[in-house]
Protein backbone atom coordinates (compact mmCIF):
# COMPACT_ATOMS: atom_id res chain seq x y z
CA UNK A 1 0.00 0.00 0.00
CA UNK A 2 2.87 2.25 1.08
CA UNK A 3 4.61 1.82 -2.12
CA UNK A 4 1.38 2.76 -4.16
CA UNK A 5 0.89 5.84 -2.48
CA UNK A 6 4.88 6.85 -2.96
CA UNK A 7 4.32 5.38 -6.84
CA UNK A 8 1.14 7.75 -7.06
CA UNK A 9 2.91 10.75 -5.60
CA UNK A 10 6.01 9.98 -7.99
CA UNK A 11 3.71 10.00 -11.44
CA UNK A 12 1.56 13.02 -9.72
CA UNK A 13 5.03 14.96 -9.86
CA UNK A 14 6.08 13.98 -13.29
CA UNK A 15 2.50 14.65 -14.87
CA UNK A 16 3.50 17.78 -13.60
CA UNK A 17 6.88 19.20 -14.76
CA UNK A 18 5.64 16.59 -18.23
CA UNK A 19 3.07 19.93 -18.72
CA UNK A 20 0.53 17.11 -20.59
CA UNK A 21 -1.74 19.62 -21.47
CA UNK A 22 0.53 21.80 -23.58
CA UNK A 23 1.95 18.23 -24.97
CA UNK A 24 -1.39 17.35 -25.76
CA UNK A 25 -2.14 20.58 -27.56
CA UNK A 26 1.37 20.14 -29.71
CA UNK A 27 0.48 17.59 -30.55
CA UNK A 28 -2.48 18.13 -32.13
CA UNK A 29 -0.33 21.14 -34.18
CA UNK A 30 1.58 18.49 -35.40
CA UNK A 31 -1.04 16.08 -36.70
CA UNK A 32 -2.29 19.36 -38.69
CA UNK A 33 1.08 19.93 -40.18
CA UNK A 34 1.11 16.38 -41.25
CA UNK A 35 -2.19 16.90 -43.36
CA UNK A 36 -0.86 19.60 -45.52
CA UNK A 37 -0.80 18.43 -48.84
CA UNK A 38 3.19 19.84 -49.57
CA UNK A 39 4.39 18.28 -45.97
CA UNK A 40 6.52 15.49 -47.48
CA UNK A 41 8.16 18.43 -50.22
CA UNK A 42 11.01 18.88 -47.72
CA UNK A 43 11.59 15.11 -46.53
CA UNK A 44 14.08 15.85 -44.02
CA UNK A 45 11.68 18.43 -42.52
CA UNK A 46 8.87 16.27 -42.50
CA UNK A 47 10.63 13.24 -40.44
CA UNK A 48 11.51 15.96 -37.96
CA UNK A 49 7.81 16.17 -37.64
CA UNK A 50 7.17 12.62 -37.87
CA UNK A 51 10.08 12.04 -34.84
CA UNK A 52 8.82 15.09 -32.53
CA UNK A 53 5.27 13.82 -33.11
CA UNK A 54 6.08 9.90 -32.39
CA UNK A 55 7.93 10.87 -28.86
CA UNK A 56 5.24 13.08 -27.75
CA UNK A 57 2.91 10.15 -28.80
CA UNK A 58 4.80 7.77 -26.59
CA UNK A 59 5.63 9.61 -23.51
CA UNK A 60 1.52 10.35 -23.30
CA UNK A 61 1.18 6.67 -23.94
CA UNK A 62 3.98 5.92 -21.02
CA UNK A 63 2.31 8.08 -18.66
CA UNK A 64 -1.64 6.27 -19.22
CA UNK A 65 0.45 3.00 -19.21
CA UNK A 66 1.69 3.73 -16.02
CA UNK A 67 -1.33 5.48 -14.41
CA UNK A 68 -3.17 2.19 -15.39
CA UNK A 69 -0.31 -0.30 -14.04
CA UNK A 70 -0.50 1.66 -10.50
CA UNK A 71 -3.62 1.66 -10.06
CA UNK A 72 -4.09 -2.08 -10.62
CA UNK A 73 -0.78 -2.66 -8.53
CA UNK A 74 0.95 -4.71 -11.45
CA UNK A 75 4.35 -5.26 -11.46
CA UNK A 76 6.13 -3.13 -8.87
CA UNK A 77 9.86 -3.82 -9.81
CA UNK A 78 8.75 -2.66 -13.44
CA UNK A 79 6.57 0.18 -12.15
CA UNK A 80 9.83 1.47 -10.59
CA UNK A 81 11.88 0.96 -13.49
CA UNK A 82 9.56 2.90 -15.51
CA UNK A 83 8.81 5.23 -13.36
CA UNK A 84 12.36 5.76 -12.97
CA UNK A 85 13.18 6.43 -16.91
CA UNK A 86 10.57 8.59 -17.23
CA UNK A 87 12.24 10.82 -13.70
CA UNK A 88 15.42 10.54 -15.82
CA UNK A 89 13.82 12.93 -18.72
CA UNK A 90 13.11 15.21 -15.82
CA UNK A 91 16.51 16.23 -15.50
CA UNK A 92 16.71 16.60 -19.40
CA UNK A 93 15.16 20.36 -19.63
CA UNK A 94 18.06 22.20 -21.29
CA UNK A 95 16.67 24.18 -24.18
CA UNK A 96 17.94 21.42 -26.60
CA UNK A 97 18.21 18.42 -24.65
CA UNK A 98 14.84 17.11 -26.27
CA UNK A 99 16.30 17.13 -29.44
CA UNK A 100 18.97 15.84 -32.17
CA UNK A 101 22.16 15.71 -31.66
CA UNK A 102 25.81 16.21 -34.09
CA UNK A 103 28.35 13.68 -32.30
CA UNK A 104 32.28 14.36 -33.66
CA UNK A 105 34.82 12.27 -32.77
CA UNK A 106 38.90 12.92 -33.24
CA UNK A 107 41.82 10.78 -32.93
CA UNK A 108 44.20 12.01 -30.12
CA UNK A 109 47.87 10.82 -29.03
CA UNK A 110 48.96 7.45 -29.80
CA UNK A 111 49.09 7.62 -33.80
CA UNK A 112 47.62 4.19 -35.32
CA UNK A 113 46.42 2.88 -32.28
CA UNK A 114 44.45 6.23 -31.42
CA UNK A 115 42.59 6.08 -35.06
CA UNK A 116 41.90 2.55 -34.47
CA UNK A 117 40.48 3.89 -30.90
CA UNK A 118 38.58 6.85 -32.42
CA UNK A 119 37.06 3.74 -35.00
CA UNK A 120 35.91 1.50 -31.95
CA UNK A 121 34.13 4.66 -30.61
CA UNK A 122 32.18 5.53 -33.23
CA UNK A 123 30.94 1.41 -33.42
CA UNK A 124 30.13 2.05 -29.68
CA UNK A 125 28.09 5.09 -30.43
CA UNK A 126 26.72 3.42 -33.84
CA UNK A 127 25.49 0.62 -31.28
CA UNK A 128 24.21 2.52 -28.46
CA UNK A 129 21.43 4.73 -31.00
CA UNK A 130 20.56 1.13 -32.17
CA UNK A 131 19.57 -0.07 -28.39
CA UNK A 132 17.75 3.40 -28.23
CA UNK A 133 15.95 2.62 -31.61
CA UNK A 134 17.34 6.23 -32.94
CA UNK A 135 18.23 6.71 -36.03
CA UNK A 136 22.49 8.04 -37.09
CA UNK A 137 23.83 8.91 -39.93
CA UNK A 138 27.77 9.23 -40.54
CA UNK A 139 27.71 12.83 -42.64
CA UNK A 140 31.61 12.54 -42.89
CA UNK A 141 34.42 10.61 -41.85
CA UNK A 142 38.48 10.80 -42.70
CA UNK A 143 40.07 7.65 -43.03
CA UNK A 144 43.15 6.57 -40.64
CA UNK A 145 46.92 6.39 -42.65
CA UNK A 146 46.97 2.51 -41.42
CA UNK A 147 43.92 1.55 -39.54
CA UNK A 148 40.85 3.85 -38.02
CA UNK A 149 39.90 6.61 -38.95
CA UNK A 150 41.18 10.77 -37.64
CA UNK A 151 37.72 11.65 -37.50
CA UNK A 152 33.85 10.93 -38.13
CA UNK A 153 31.16 13.44 -37.59
CA UNK A 154 27.56 11.64 -36.77
CA UNK A 155 24.02 12.72 -36.69
CA UNK A 156 21.96 11.39 -34.57
CA UNK A 157 18.10 11.38 -34.13
CA UNK A 158 15.92 10.35 -31.25
CA UNK A 159 14.01 11.39 -28.35
CA UNK A 160 16.54 14.06 -26.33
CA UNK A 161 19.15 12.57 -28.13
CA UNK A 162 21.20 15.69 -27.63
CA UNK A 163 20.27 15.34 -23.67
CA UNK A 164 21.59 12.15 -23.28
CA UNK A 165 24.64 12.44 -25.29
CA UNK A 166 26.10 15.91 -24.21
CA UNK A 167 27.69 14.31 -21.20
CA UNK A 168 29.60 12.24 -23.64
CA UNK A 169 31.75 15.27 -24.72
CA UNK A 170 35.13 14.76 -23.49
CA UNK A 171 38.79 12.97 -23.65
CA UNK A 172 38.08 9.11 -23.98
CA UNK A 173 41.48 6.67 -22.86
CA UNK A 174 42.05 3.38 -24.17
CA UNK A 175 44.62 0.92 -22.24
CA UNK A 176 45.23 -2.40 -24.07
CA UNK A 177 47.46 -4.89 -25.29
CA UNK A 178 48.32 -3.32 -29.11
CA UNK A 179 46.94 -5.10 -32.19
CA UNK A 180 49.70 -3.45 -33.94
CA UNK A 181 52.94 -4.46 -32.39
CA UNK A 182 54.68 -7.83 -32.46
CA UNK A 183 55.40 -7.52 -28.97
CA UNK A 184 51.81 -6.90 -28.29
CA UNK A 185 52.69 -4.50 -25.71
CA UNK A 186 50.77 -2.32 -23.58
CA UNK A 187 49.74 0.68 -25.41
CA UNK A 188 47.61 3.96 -24.29
CA UNK A 189 45.34 5.66 -27.15
CA UNK A 190 42.88 8.92 -26.85
CA UNK A 191 40.33 9.85 -28.77
CA UNK A 192 38.12 13.37 -28.29
CA UNK A 193 34.41 13.62 -28.44
CA UNK A 194 32.26 16.64 -29.37
CA UNK A 195 28.59 17.06 -28.65
CA UNK A 196 26.41 19.56 -30.28
CA UNK A 197 22.66 20.22 -30.18
CA UNK A 198 21.06 20.13 -34.19
CA UNK A 199 18.99 23.43 -34.36
CA UNK A 200 17.18 25.23 -37.08
CA UNK A 201 18.15 28.67 -35.87
CA UNK A 202 20.32 30.40 -33.29
CA UNK A 203 19.49 33.63 -31.75
CA UNK A 204 22.24 36.08 -32.32
CA UNK A 205 23.57 34.26 -35.38
CA UNK A 206 22.89 35.75 -38.98
CA UNK A 207 24.85 33.26 -41.71
CA UNK A 208 25.39 36.03 -44.00
CA UNK A 209 26.21 34.68 -47.79
CA UNK A 210 28.97 36.71 -48.49
CA UNK A 211 30.58 35.10 -45.14
CA UNK A 212 29.67 31.34 -46.54
CA UNK A 213 32.41 29.79 -48.99
CA UNK A 214 31.05 26.58 -50.67
CA UNK A 215 32.69 23.93 -52.31
CA UNK A 216 31.45 20.72 -54.28
CA UNK A 217 33.40 17.23 -54.69
CA UNK A 218 32.43 14.12 -55.42
CA UNK A 219 31.33 12.01 -52.46
CA UNK A 220 33.68 9.12 -51.36
CA UNK A 221 31.87 7.78 -48.50
CA UNK A 222 29.01 6.53 -51.00
CA UNK A 223 28.96 3.67 -53.61
CA UNK A 224 27.14 3.48 -56.94
CA UNK A 225 27.32 4.81 -60.12
CA UNK A 226 25.34 7.61 -59.82
CA UNK A 227 26.88 9.18 -56.56
CA UNK A 228 29.98 9.33 -58.45
CA UNK A 229 28.45 11.13 -61.38
CA UNK A 230 27.81 14.17 -59.71
CA UNK A 231 29.80 16.46 -57.13
CA UNK A 232 27.32 16.25 -54.48
CA UNK A 233 29.58 16.27 -51.56
CA UNK A 234 29.62 19.68 -50.09
CA UNK A 235 32.41 21.41 -47.78
CA UNK A 236 31.48 24.96 -46.26
CA UNK A 237 33.69 27.76 -44.79
CA UNK A 238 32.49 30.30 -42.63
CA UNK A 239 35.23 32.69 -43.70
CA UNK A 240 34.92 35.61 -40.15
CA UNK A 241 35.71 31.91 -37.81
CA UNK A 242 37.18 29.98 -40.12
CA UNK A 243 35.08 27.08 -39.21
CA UNK A 244 35.14 24.53 -41.85
CA UNK A 245 32.41 21.76 -42.01
CA UNK A 246 32.02 18.72 -44.38
CA UNK A 247 28.95 16.70 -45.29
CA UNK A 248 28.81 13.41 -48.15
CA UNK A 249 26.14 11.08 -46.37
CA UNK A 250 23.17 12.51 -48.80
CA UNK A 251 22.88 11.34 -52.42
CA UNK A 252 21.60 14.82 -53.66
CA UNK A 253 23.84 18.06 -53.27
CA UNK A 254 21.01 20.08 -52.08
CA UNK A 255 20.46 17.79 -49.25
CA UNK A 256 24.29 18.07 -48.41
CA UNK A 257 24.44 21.57 -48.29
CA UNK A 258 21.47 21.75 -45.51
CA UNK A 259 23.16 19.28 -43.33
CA UNK A 260 26.52 21.43 -43.79
CA UNK A 261 24.56 24.73 -43.04
CA UNK A 262 23.26 22.74 -39.47
CA UNK A 263 26.47 21.88 -38.78
CA UNK A 264 28.03 24.99 -38.97
CA UNK A 265 25.30 26.93 -37.24
CA UNK A 266 25.89 24.35 -34.41
CA UNK A 267 29.32 24.85 -34.47
CA UNK A 268 28.92 29.17 -34.59
CA UNK A 269 26.35 28.63 -31.34
CA UNK A 270 28.94 26.62 -29.37
CA UNK A 271 31.84 29.22 -30.30
CA UNK A 272 29.30 32.25 -29.60
CA UNK A 273 27.43 30.67 -26.47
CA UNK A 274 31.08 29.54 -25.13
CA UNK A 275 32.37 33.22 -26.20
CA UNK A 276 29.11 34.94 -23.67
CA UNK A 277 29.42 32.62 -21.03
CA UNK A 278 33.53 31.44 -20.83
CA UNK A 279 31.70 28.29 -20.63
CA UNK A 280 32.33 25.73 -23.10
CA UNK A 281 32.16 23.06 -21.12
CA UNK A 282 27.88 23.39 -20.96
CA UNK A 283 27.73 22.79 -25.18
CA UNK A 284 30.64 20.37 -25.40
CA UNK A 285 33.24 19.70 -22.77
CA UNK A 286 36.24 21.93 -21.91
CA UNK A 287 38.21 21.66 -25.00
CA UNK A 288 41.56 20.36 -24.04
CA UNK A 289 44.41 18.44 -25.85
CA UNK A 290 42.95 14.60 -26.26
CA UNK A 291 45.67 13.41 -24.27
CA UNK A 292 47.39 12.72 -20.64
CA UNK A 293 45.26 13.72 -17.66
CA UNK A 294 42.29 14.83 -19.47
CA UNK A 295 40.42 11.71 -19.75
CA UNK A 296 36.96 11.72 -18.99
CA UNK A 297 36.43 8.19 -19.01
CA UNK A 298 39.04 5.00 -18.86
CA UNK A 299 38.47 1.73 -20.61
CA UNK A 300 40.83 -0.67 -19.68
CA UNK A 301 41.20 -4.56 -21.79
CA UNK A 302 44.85 -5.25 -20.21
CA UNK A 303 46.47 -5.86 -17.72
CA UNK A 304 42.94 -6.18 -16.23
CA UNK A 305 39.23 -5.35 -17.51
CA UNK A 306 37.37 -2.04 -16.26
CA UNK A 307 35.87 0.90 -17.88
CA UNK A 308 35.00 4.08 -15.14
CA UNK A 309 34.30 7.02 -15.64
CA UNK A 310 36.56 9.78 -13.55
CA UNK A 311 33.67 12.39 -13.02
CA UNK A 312 30.64 10.25 -11.63
CA UNK A 313 32.76 7.61 -9.94
CA UNK A 314 31.04 4.69 -11.40
CA UNK A 315 32.93 1.87 -12.96
CA UNK A 316 32.03 -1.66 -14.47
CA UNK A 317 34.29 -4.76 -15.30
CA UNK A 318 33.27 -5.76 -18.46
CA UNK A 319 34.36 -3.50 -20.88
CA UNK A 320 32.99 -5.34 -24.23
CA UNK A 321 29.63 -5.37 -23.31
CA UNK A 322 30.23 -1.10 -23.29
CA UNK A 323 31.82 -1.15 -26.24
CA UNK A 324 29.26 -2.99 -27.88
CA UNK A 325 27.06 0.12 -26.92
CA UNK A 326 25.84 -0.56 -23.54
CA UNK A 327 26.35 3.14 -21.83
CA UNK A 328 22.45 3.63 -20.64
CA UNK A 329 24.50 3.39 -16.03
CA UNK A 330 27.17 5.85 -17.69
CA UNK A 331 25.02 8.18 -18.77
CA UNK A 332 22.53 8.19 -16.18
CA UNK A 333 24.85 8.97 -13.54
CA UNK A 334 26.55 11.83 -15.76
CA UNK A 335 22.85 13.24 -16.34
CA UNK A 336 21.97 13.05 -12.43
CA UNK A 337 25.49 15.32 -11.55
CA UNK A 338 24.91 17.60 -14.28
CA UNK A 339 21.69 18.98 -12.65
Amino acid sequence: MEKGKDFQDRLGALKAKLNLEEKKKRLSALEAEIGRPNFWQDRLAAEKVMREMAQITQELKEIENLEKRITDQEEAEKIEKDLGNLELKIFLGGKYDQGDAILSIHAGQGGTEAMDWAQMLQRMYLRFCERKDWSSDVVDSTPGDEAGIKSVTLTVAGPHAYGYLKGEAGVHRLVRQSPFNADKLRQTSFALVEVLPQIEEAQGIDLKEDDLEWEFFRASSQGGQNVQKVSSAVRLKHKPTGIIVTCQSQRYQEQNRKIATQLLLAKLWALASARAKDKERQLKGDYKIAGWGNQIRSYVLHPYKMVKDLRTGYEIGDPESVLDGQLDEFIEAEIKIMV
